[in-house]
């Protein structure tokens, strides 16, 4: 089944379906479309029209909507006609809209799905008002939904900003004992697994699937989510911007410790050492320097080893769904892995 086929920036998550279950294809397709009409009716409630433009262009931008599609794959698993999964499919797709104008804030980001961030436009300040305004819009929304549903959405919100916060922070003292790895691994656990395994999870518990299989899906988002963000590091360095809608080794330049980099920066191997001295020479890198050095990452062996750390997180997310129930859902589920195995190549 092929579900997620367009390329970053792309809207429409459920592209290439013919071979999907229809009366599977037929759910998801009118619940990404009740979604994105109520995303646009969201977005045009704004009291102040500059407010709906900011909104209108972050959230009606683009994107693969795969945190939606999430809510409608779990919801599945239970009763997906409820009342409340439509609304939890726009509430992620709220709340992932803030983290962006967020993150991109703290990646001093250019561009976001190929055209200007908000920062890059207005500035800082307002685009990280533009998120705290969608933060609130989907604390508004969760309100109404299920009350598991609304301490799942506590719960991620809170895990988001304790991502980026531990982003900002770096790796804790030396007492901690915490290195760069694990650092970087708790820190896209908040920051990219947290909406994707609530996503699944949310859109169970308002379709009333039982507590065995919403923690699986929880599971399986976990794994997948980690997948996720392990794929967009490739992707910085590996990716054209005009297939990425991103801007090429942009958080290479802005000093991101991707997992790349940080494999490479641990890499004590001669082949590695020009690698290393480019990325620890501590001063700003000049265009053709920033060339250089993508082009060595891009053939290193930190580039292998992370694809192999990837594959090993969608193995386990694979594994979760040994615990769901055969089906067209779970088939999807497993073919999103392959997505993510392919997004880099």
């Amino acid at each position: 089944m092929a579900v997620l086929t367009r390329t970053t920036h792309d809207r429409g998550s459920l592209a290439g379906m013919a071979q999907c279950d229809p009366e599977l294809e037929s759910r998801l397709r009118q619940g990404m479309a009740a979604t994105e009409d109520r995303l646009r009716a969201c977005v045009a409630q704004a009291r102040h029209p500059f407010t709906a433009a900011l909104a209108d262009r972050v959230v009606m931008s683009g994107g693969k909507r795969l945190r939606p599609l999430m809510v409608l794959l779990g919801a599945e698993f239970g009763e997906p006609g409820r009342a409340g999964v439509v609304d939890a499919a726009m509430l992620v797709e709220l709340v992932h809209a803030a983290s962006l104008c967020h993150d991109d804030v703290m990646d001093q980001a250019g561009t976001r799905r190929g055209a200007p961030s908000i920062n890059a436009v207005h500035g800082n300040r307002t685009a990280v008002l533009a998120g705290n305004w969608l933060l609130a819009k989907g604390g508004a929304i969760a309100a109404g939904l299920e009350r598991e549903s609304l301490l799942l959405h506590t719960r991620v919100t809170e895990r988001l900003v304790e991502g980026q916060l531990r982003e900002l922070a770096g790796p804790a003292p030396d007492a901690f004992h915490e290195d760069a790895l694990a650092h970087y691994f708790a820190v896209i656990s908040g920051k990219s697994a947290s909406l994707i395994s609530v996503s699944l999870r949310i859109g169970a518990v308002q379709a009333a699937a039982p507590d065995a299989l919403v923690r699986a899906l929880g599971t399986y988002g976990e794994h997948l989510g980690l997948a996720f963000q392990i794929s967009d590091d490739l992707l910085d360095v590996t990716s054209d911007s005009s297939v990425s809608g991103k801007e090429q080794g942009k958080d290479l330049a802005a000093g991101v410790p991707s997992l790349p980099v940080l494999l490479a920066l641990a890499d004590q191997r001669p082949k590695a050492r020009k690698l290393r001295e480019l990325l620890t020479s501590g001063r700003p890198a000049t265009a053709r320097q920033h060339r250089r050095l993508l082009s060595l990452l891009r053939s290193s062996d930190a580039m292998t080893d992370a694809r192999a750390m990837m594959h090993d997180r969608l193995g386990l997310a694979r594994a979760a769904l040994a615990d769901l129930p055969a089906g067209p859902a779970r088939s999807v589920l497993d073919e999103i892995c392959d997505f993510v195995a392919r997004r880099d190549r």
